[in-house]
């Protein structure tokens, strides 16, 4: 909408540019989230990690006018879309269509504004991959190696993990899977299976040697273990991205494959590996500069602009070390002035009720359930981003996604804003009052005034600071603040007729405030700030540095008011719970399970309250200990090894569960 002379100028936050270029000698982010791997639907926990985190972002560099990029896509090559489409009787490039639009659709819901949301299989990422593969074959970056892989004569393929089943060399369970066995949890190689066979047609496969190229990351190590110290403090980076990085310069750079047997991915360009396809991870964060090719030609402007660019990347924290070692460490090994991590937002996990999301055993929402519920965007995003796990796992549960709509949104902003337009509506007959005419400000108004300044200022440093959660609590907490502020000045029919310029001056002053707070909740539930800027008939607009009470003028005349968030019926968290596996139980097994009686492990418990000394000191030592296997799952170290550690992982879980059982007696 154009602004109104009755509101001040140059407030209004500017339409989108949809042809974003770097503005030499200004603020210029990049901004990806994790490419989501398109072979199936993703759930809430996928979106809170990466996709919903990047966005808030890039939302508040947009409320700041800041030149900021957001790019994503999905990741559609590797050996989970082959499995996928032959488990679906499709082929890889028809997987891929039927699921990129569900993605795209899932993101435009939830109102997660991407600049681009591409794909992988592009002639852009081809070419960009490839011409970053020839820079390090040319600088002996790449060793060539024999792998021993188990071969399938009827399909003339060598076997991915995923695509061998056998006997497990140490349960003798006879359904164990090529890379770990469900009974005992041992992490396996395909080549120690007994009585291996091709999960594809049941043929047994037989090992053959195959030759691959290794990534020599022991030969990057100085550079990028140099580049990771500065831009690790620079940048901020999340505990766990820090920690997760950390482990891998300590255990030494090894050599990484980069290539595999298969025939859905980028092909590798060198005469004698045609057949030959890039790894996944090799290939996937290449998609980043890739998407953006395909939004703009000029894309080595952002990705080869280290000088005007910063890059700031959101993921989950399994996909750390892709982006702090393996990628940075491939794109120093070109030579080039690549735009390299400057901040990084990692997440732990967010777990669904009693267990995990699990989209086969129908266990957890998804992102094409939510829009099931009747329940608006701005809602899911306020319980996701105010639940955010970002520095240990959170739970989603039902009881507090209603509870929080009811008592945080609907009870504080929703009453706030509403009751105060619904006032003008009334008493005002929608005209905004002069500030000439109005008392002068009392006590009340200064204090309100610098208790807001004070956490704006701390809003905006924790915006900055990536801490999502935190800016959230303190956009809320300015809300809170306006509802103490009409509870103080006892804003009623008498303040109006007994008291009319003191009346004004409170609603000159609440009116400002919920105008500043559409620009606060921009990030976080954009839905929720244009409702808001259109009851006061207001363009959205831009976050100041300092509030004031002038950005809407005398004269100015406001629209009817219009609920923020609507009442959620508790009745509603077991029919929710029914109908998407959070009964409260251990979610279902599977029947291979079932028979075994094997159940799964379970989640580390959640203390209620201030935590006593002994369980914060059992947590850290837990914490410690997941990160440990997952660094060693991720280098792929000696199965054995890894059972090891899983287990003390195990019982250090036990133990926390015991030492609850005693503190709650």
């Amino acid at each position: 909408m154009s602004t109104p002379a009755t509101i001040k100028a140059g407030i209004a936050m500017p339409p989108k540019n949809e042809h974003k270029l770097p503005i030499p000698g200004k603020r210029n982010v990049l901004i990806t989230s994790a490419l989501p791997y398109v072979n199936n639907v993703p759930h809430l926990g996928n979106i809170i990690g990466s996709t919903l985190s990047a966005d808030v972002y890039a939302r508040y560099c947009r409320v700041r006018d800041v030149n900021a990029l957001y790019i994503c896509g999905t990741d559609e090559y590797g050996t989970a879309t082959e499995t996928k489409a032959l488990s679906d009787g499709v082929t890889c490039q028809e997987l891929c269509d039927k699921y990129y639009p569900i993605h795209k659709q899932c993101y435009e819901w939830m109102e997660i504004d991407f600049d681009k949301f591409g794909r992988t299989t592009t002639e852009e990422q081809t070419k960009i991959a490839q011409d970053i593969f020839l820079r390090l074959h040319e600088r002996d970056l790449l060793v060539q190696q024999a792998m021993l892989q188990l071969y399938c004569a009827h399909c003339d393929r060598y076997l991915a993990d995923r695509f061998v089943e056998g006997t497990c060399p140490k349960c003798n369970y006879d359904d164990a899977r090529g890379d770990q066995c469900d009974q005992c949890g041992s992490l396996l190689n395909a080549t120690e299976l007994i009585n291996p066979r091709c999960k594809l047609d049941g043929n047994r496969p037989v090992q053959k040697e195959s030759q691959h190229l290794f990534l020599d990351l022991g030969k990057l190590q100085p550079q990028c273990e140099a580049w990771f110290e500065k831009a690790s403090v620079e940048g901020k980076w999340s505990s766990n991205g820090k920690v997760i990085t950390k482990s891998w310069f300590k255990e030494g750079l090894q050599l990484r494959c980069i290539t595999r047997d298969l025939k859905w991915g980028t092909p590798v360009p060198l005469p004698g590996w045609e057949g030959k396809v890039f790894y996944v991870w090799f290939d996937a964060p290449i998609g980043y500069p890739s998407i953006t090719a395909t939004y703009t030609k000029e894309w080595e402007k952002w990705w080869k602009n280290p000088e005007d660019v910063k890059l700031y990347q959101f993921m989950g924290k399994d996909n750390v070390p892709f982006h702090t070692v393996i990628f940075p460490s491939t794109l120093i090994g070109t030579e080039e002035k690549w735009t390299l991590l400057n901040t990084l937002s990692t997440t732990e996990y967010l777990q669904y009720e009693t267990g995990k999301f699990s989209k086969s055993r129908g266990v957890g929402i998804f992102g094409n359930n939510v829009q099931e519920t009747g329940i608006p965007p701005s809602v899911w995003r306020y319980y996701l981003l105010s639940n955010r796990p970002e520095s240990n796992d959170s739970q989603y549960l039902w009881k507090d996604f209603i509870a929080r709509n009811n008592n945080e949104l609907l009870a504080n902003a929703g009453n706030f804003v509403n009751r105060v337009i619904k006032f003008v509506n009334a008493k005002y007959d929608s005209n905004v009052p002069s500030l000439e005419t109005a008392a002068a400000p009392t006590e009340s108004d200064e204090k309100l005034i610098r208790e807001v300044n004070e956490k704006l200022k701390a809003y905006i440093e924790a915006s900055e600071n990536v801490e999502i959660r935190a800016a959230l609590r303190l956009a809320m907490e300015i809300s809170a603040l306006g509802n103490v502020y009409l509870q103080e000045n006892k804003i009623d029919n008498t303040l109006f007729s007994e008291h009319r310029n003191r009346c004004d001056r409170v609603v000159i002053t609440a009116l400002n405030l919920i105008y500043l707070l559409s620009a606060l909740f921009f990030p976080f539930m954009p839905s929720t700030s244009e409702s808001i800027a259109r009851q006061l008939n207001a363009p959205v607009r831009l976050l100041p540095d300092e509030f004031t009470v002038d950005s809407i003028l005398p004269g100015h005349v406001i629209n009817k008011a219009e609920y923020l968030f609507k009442r959620i019926d508790e009745k509603m968290e077991e029919v929710w719970r029914a109908k998407y596996g959070g009964n409260g139980s251990e979610p279902a097994e599977d029947k291979k399970k079932k028979k075994r009686g094997k159940t799964a492990a379970p989640a580390a418990p959640i203390f209620e309250g201030e935590k006593p000394a002994e369980v914060i000191a059992l947590e850290k030592q837990i914490e410690e200990q997941g990160v440990k296997v997952r660094d060693l799952k991720a280098a792929k170290a000696d199965p054995a090894e890894v059972t090891t550690e899983v287990q003390a992982l195990l019982g250090l879980k036990k133990d926390l569960t015991n030492l609850f059982a005693k503190l709650t007696v």
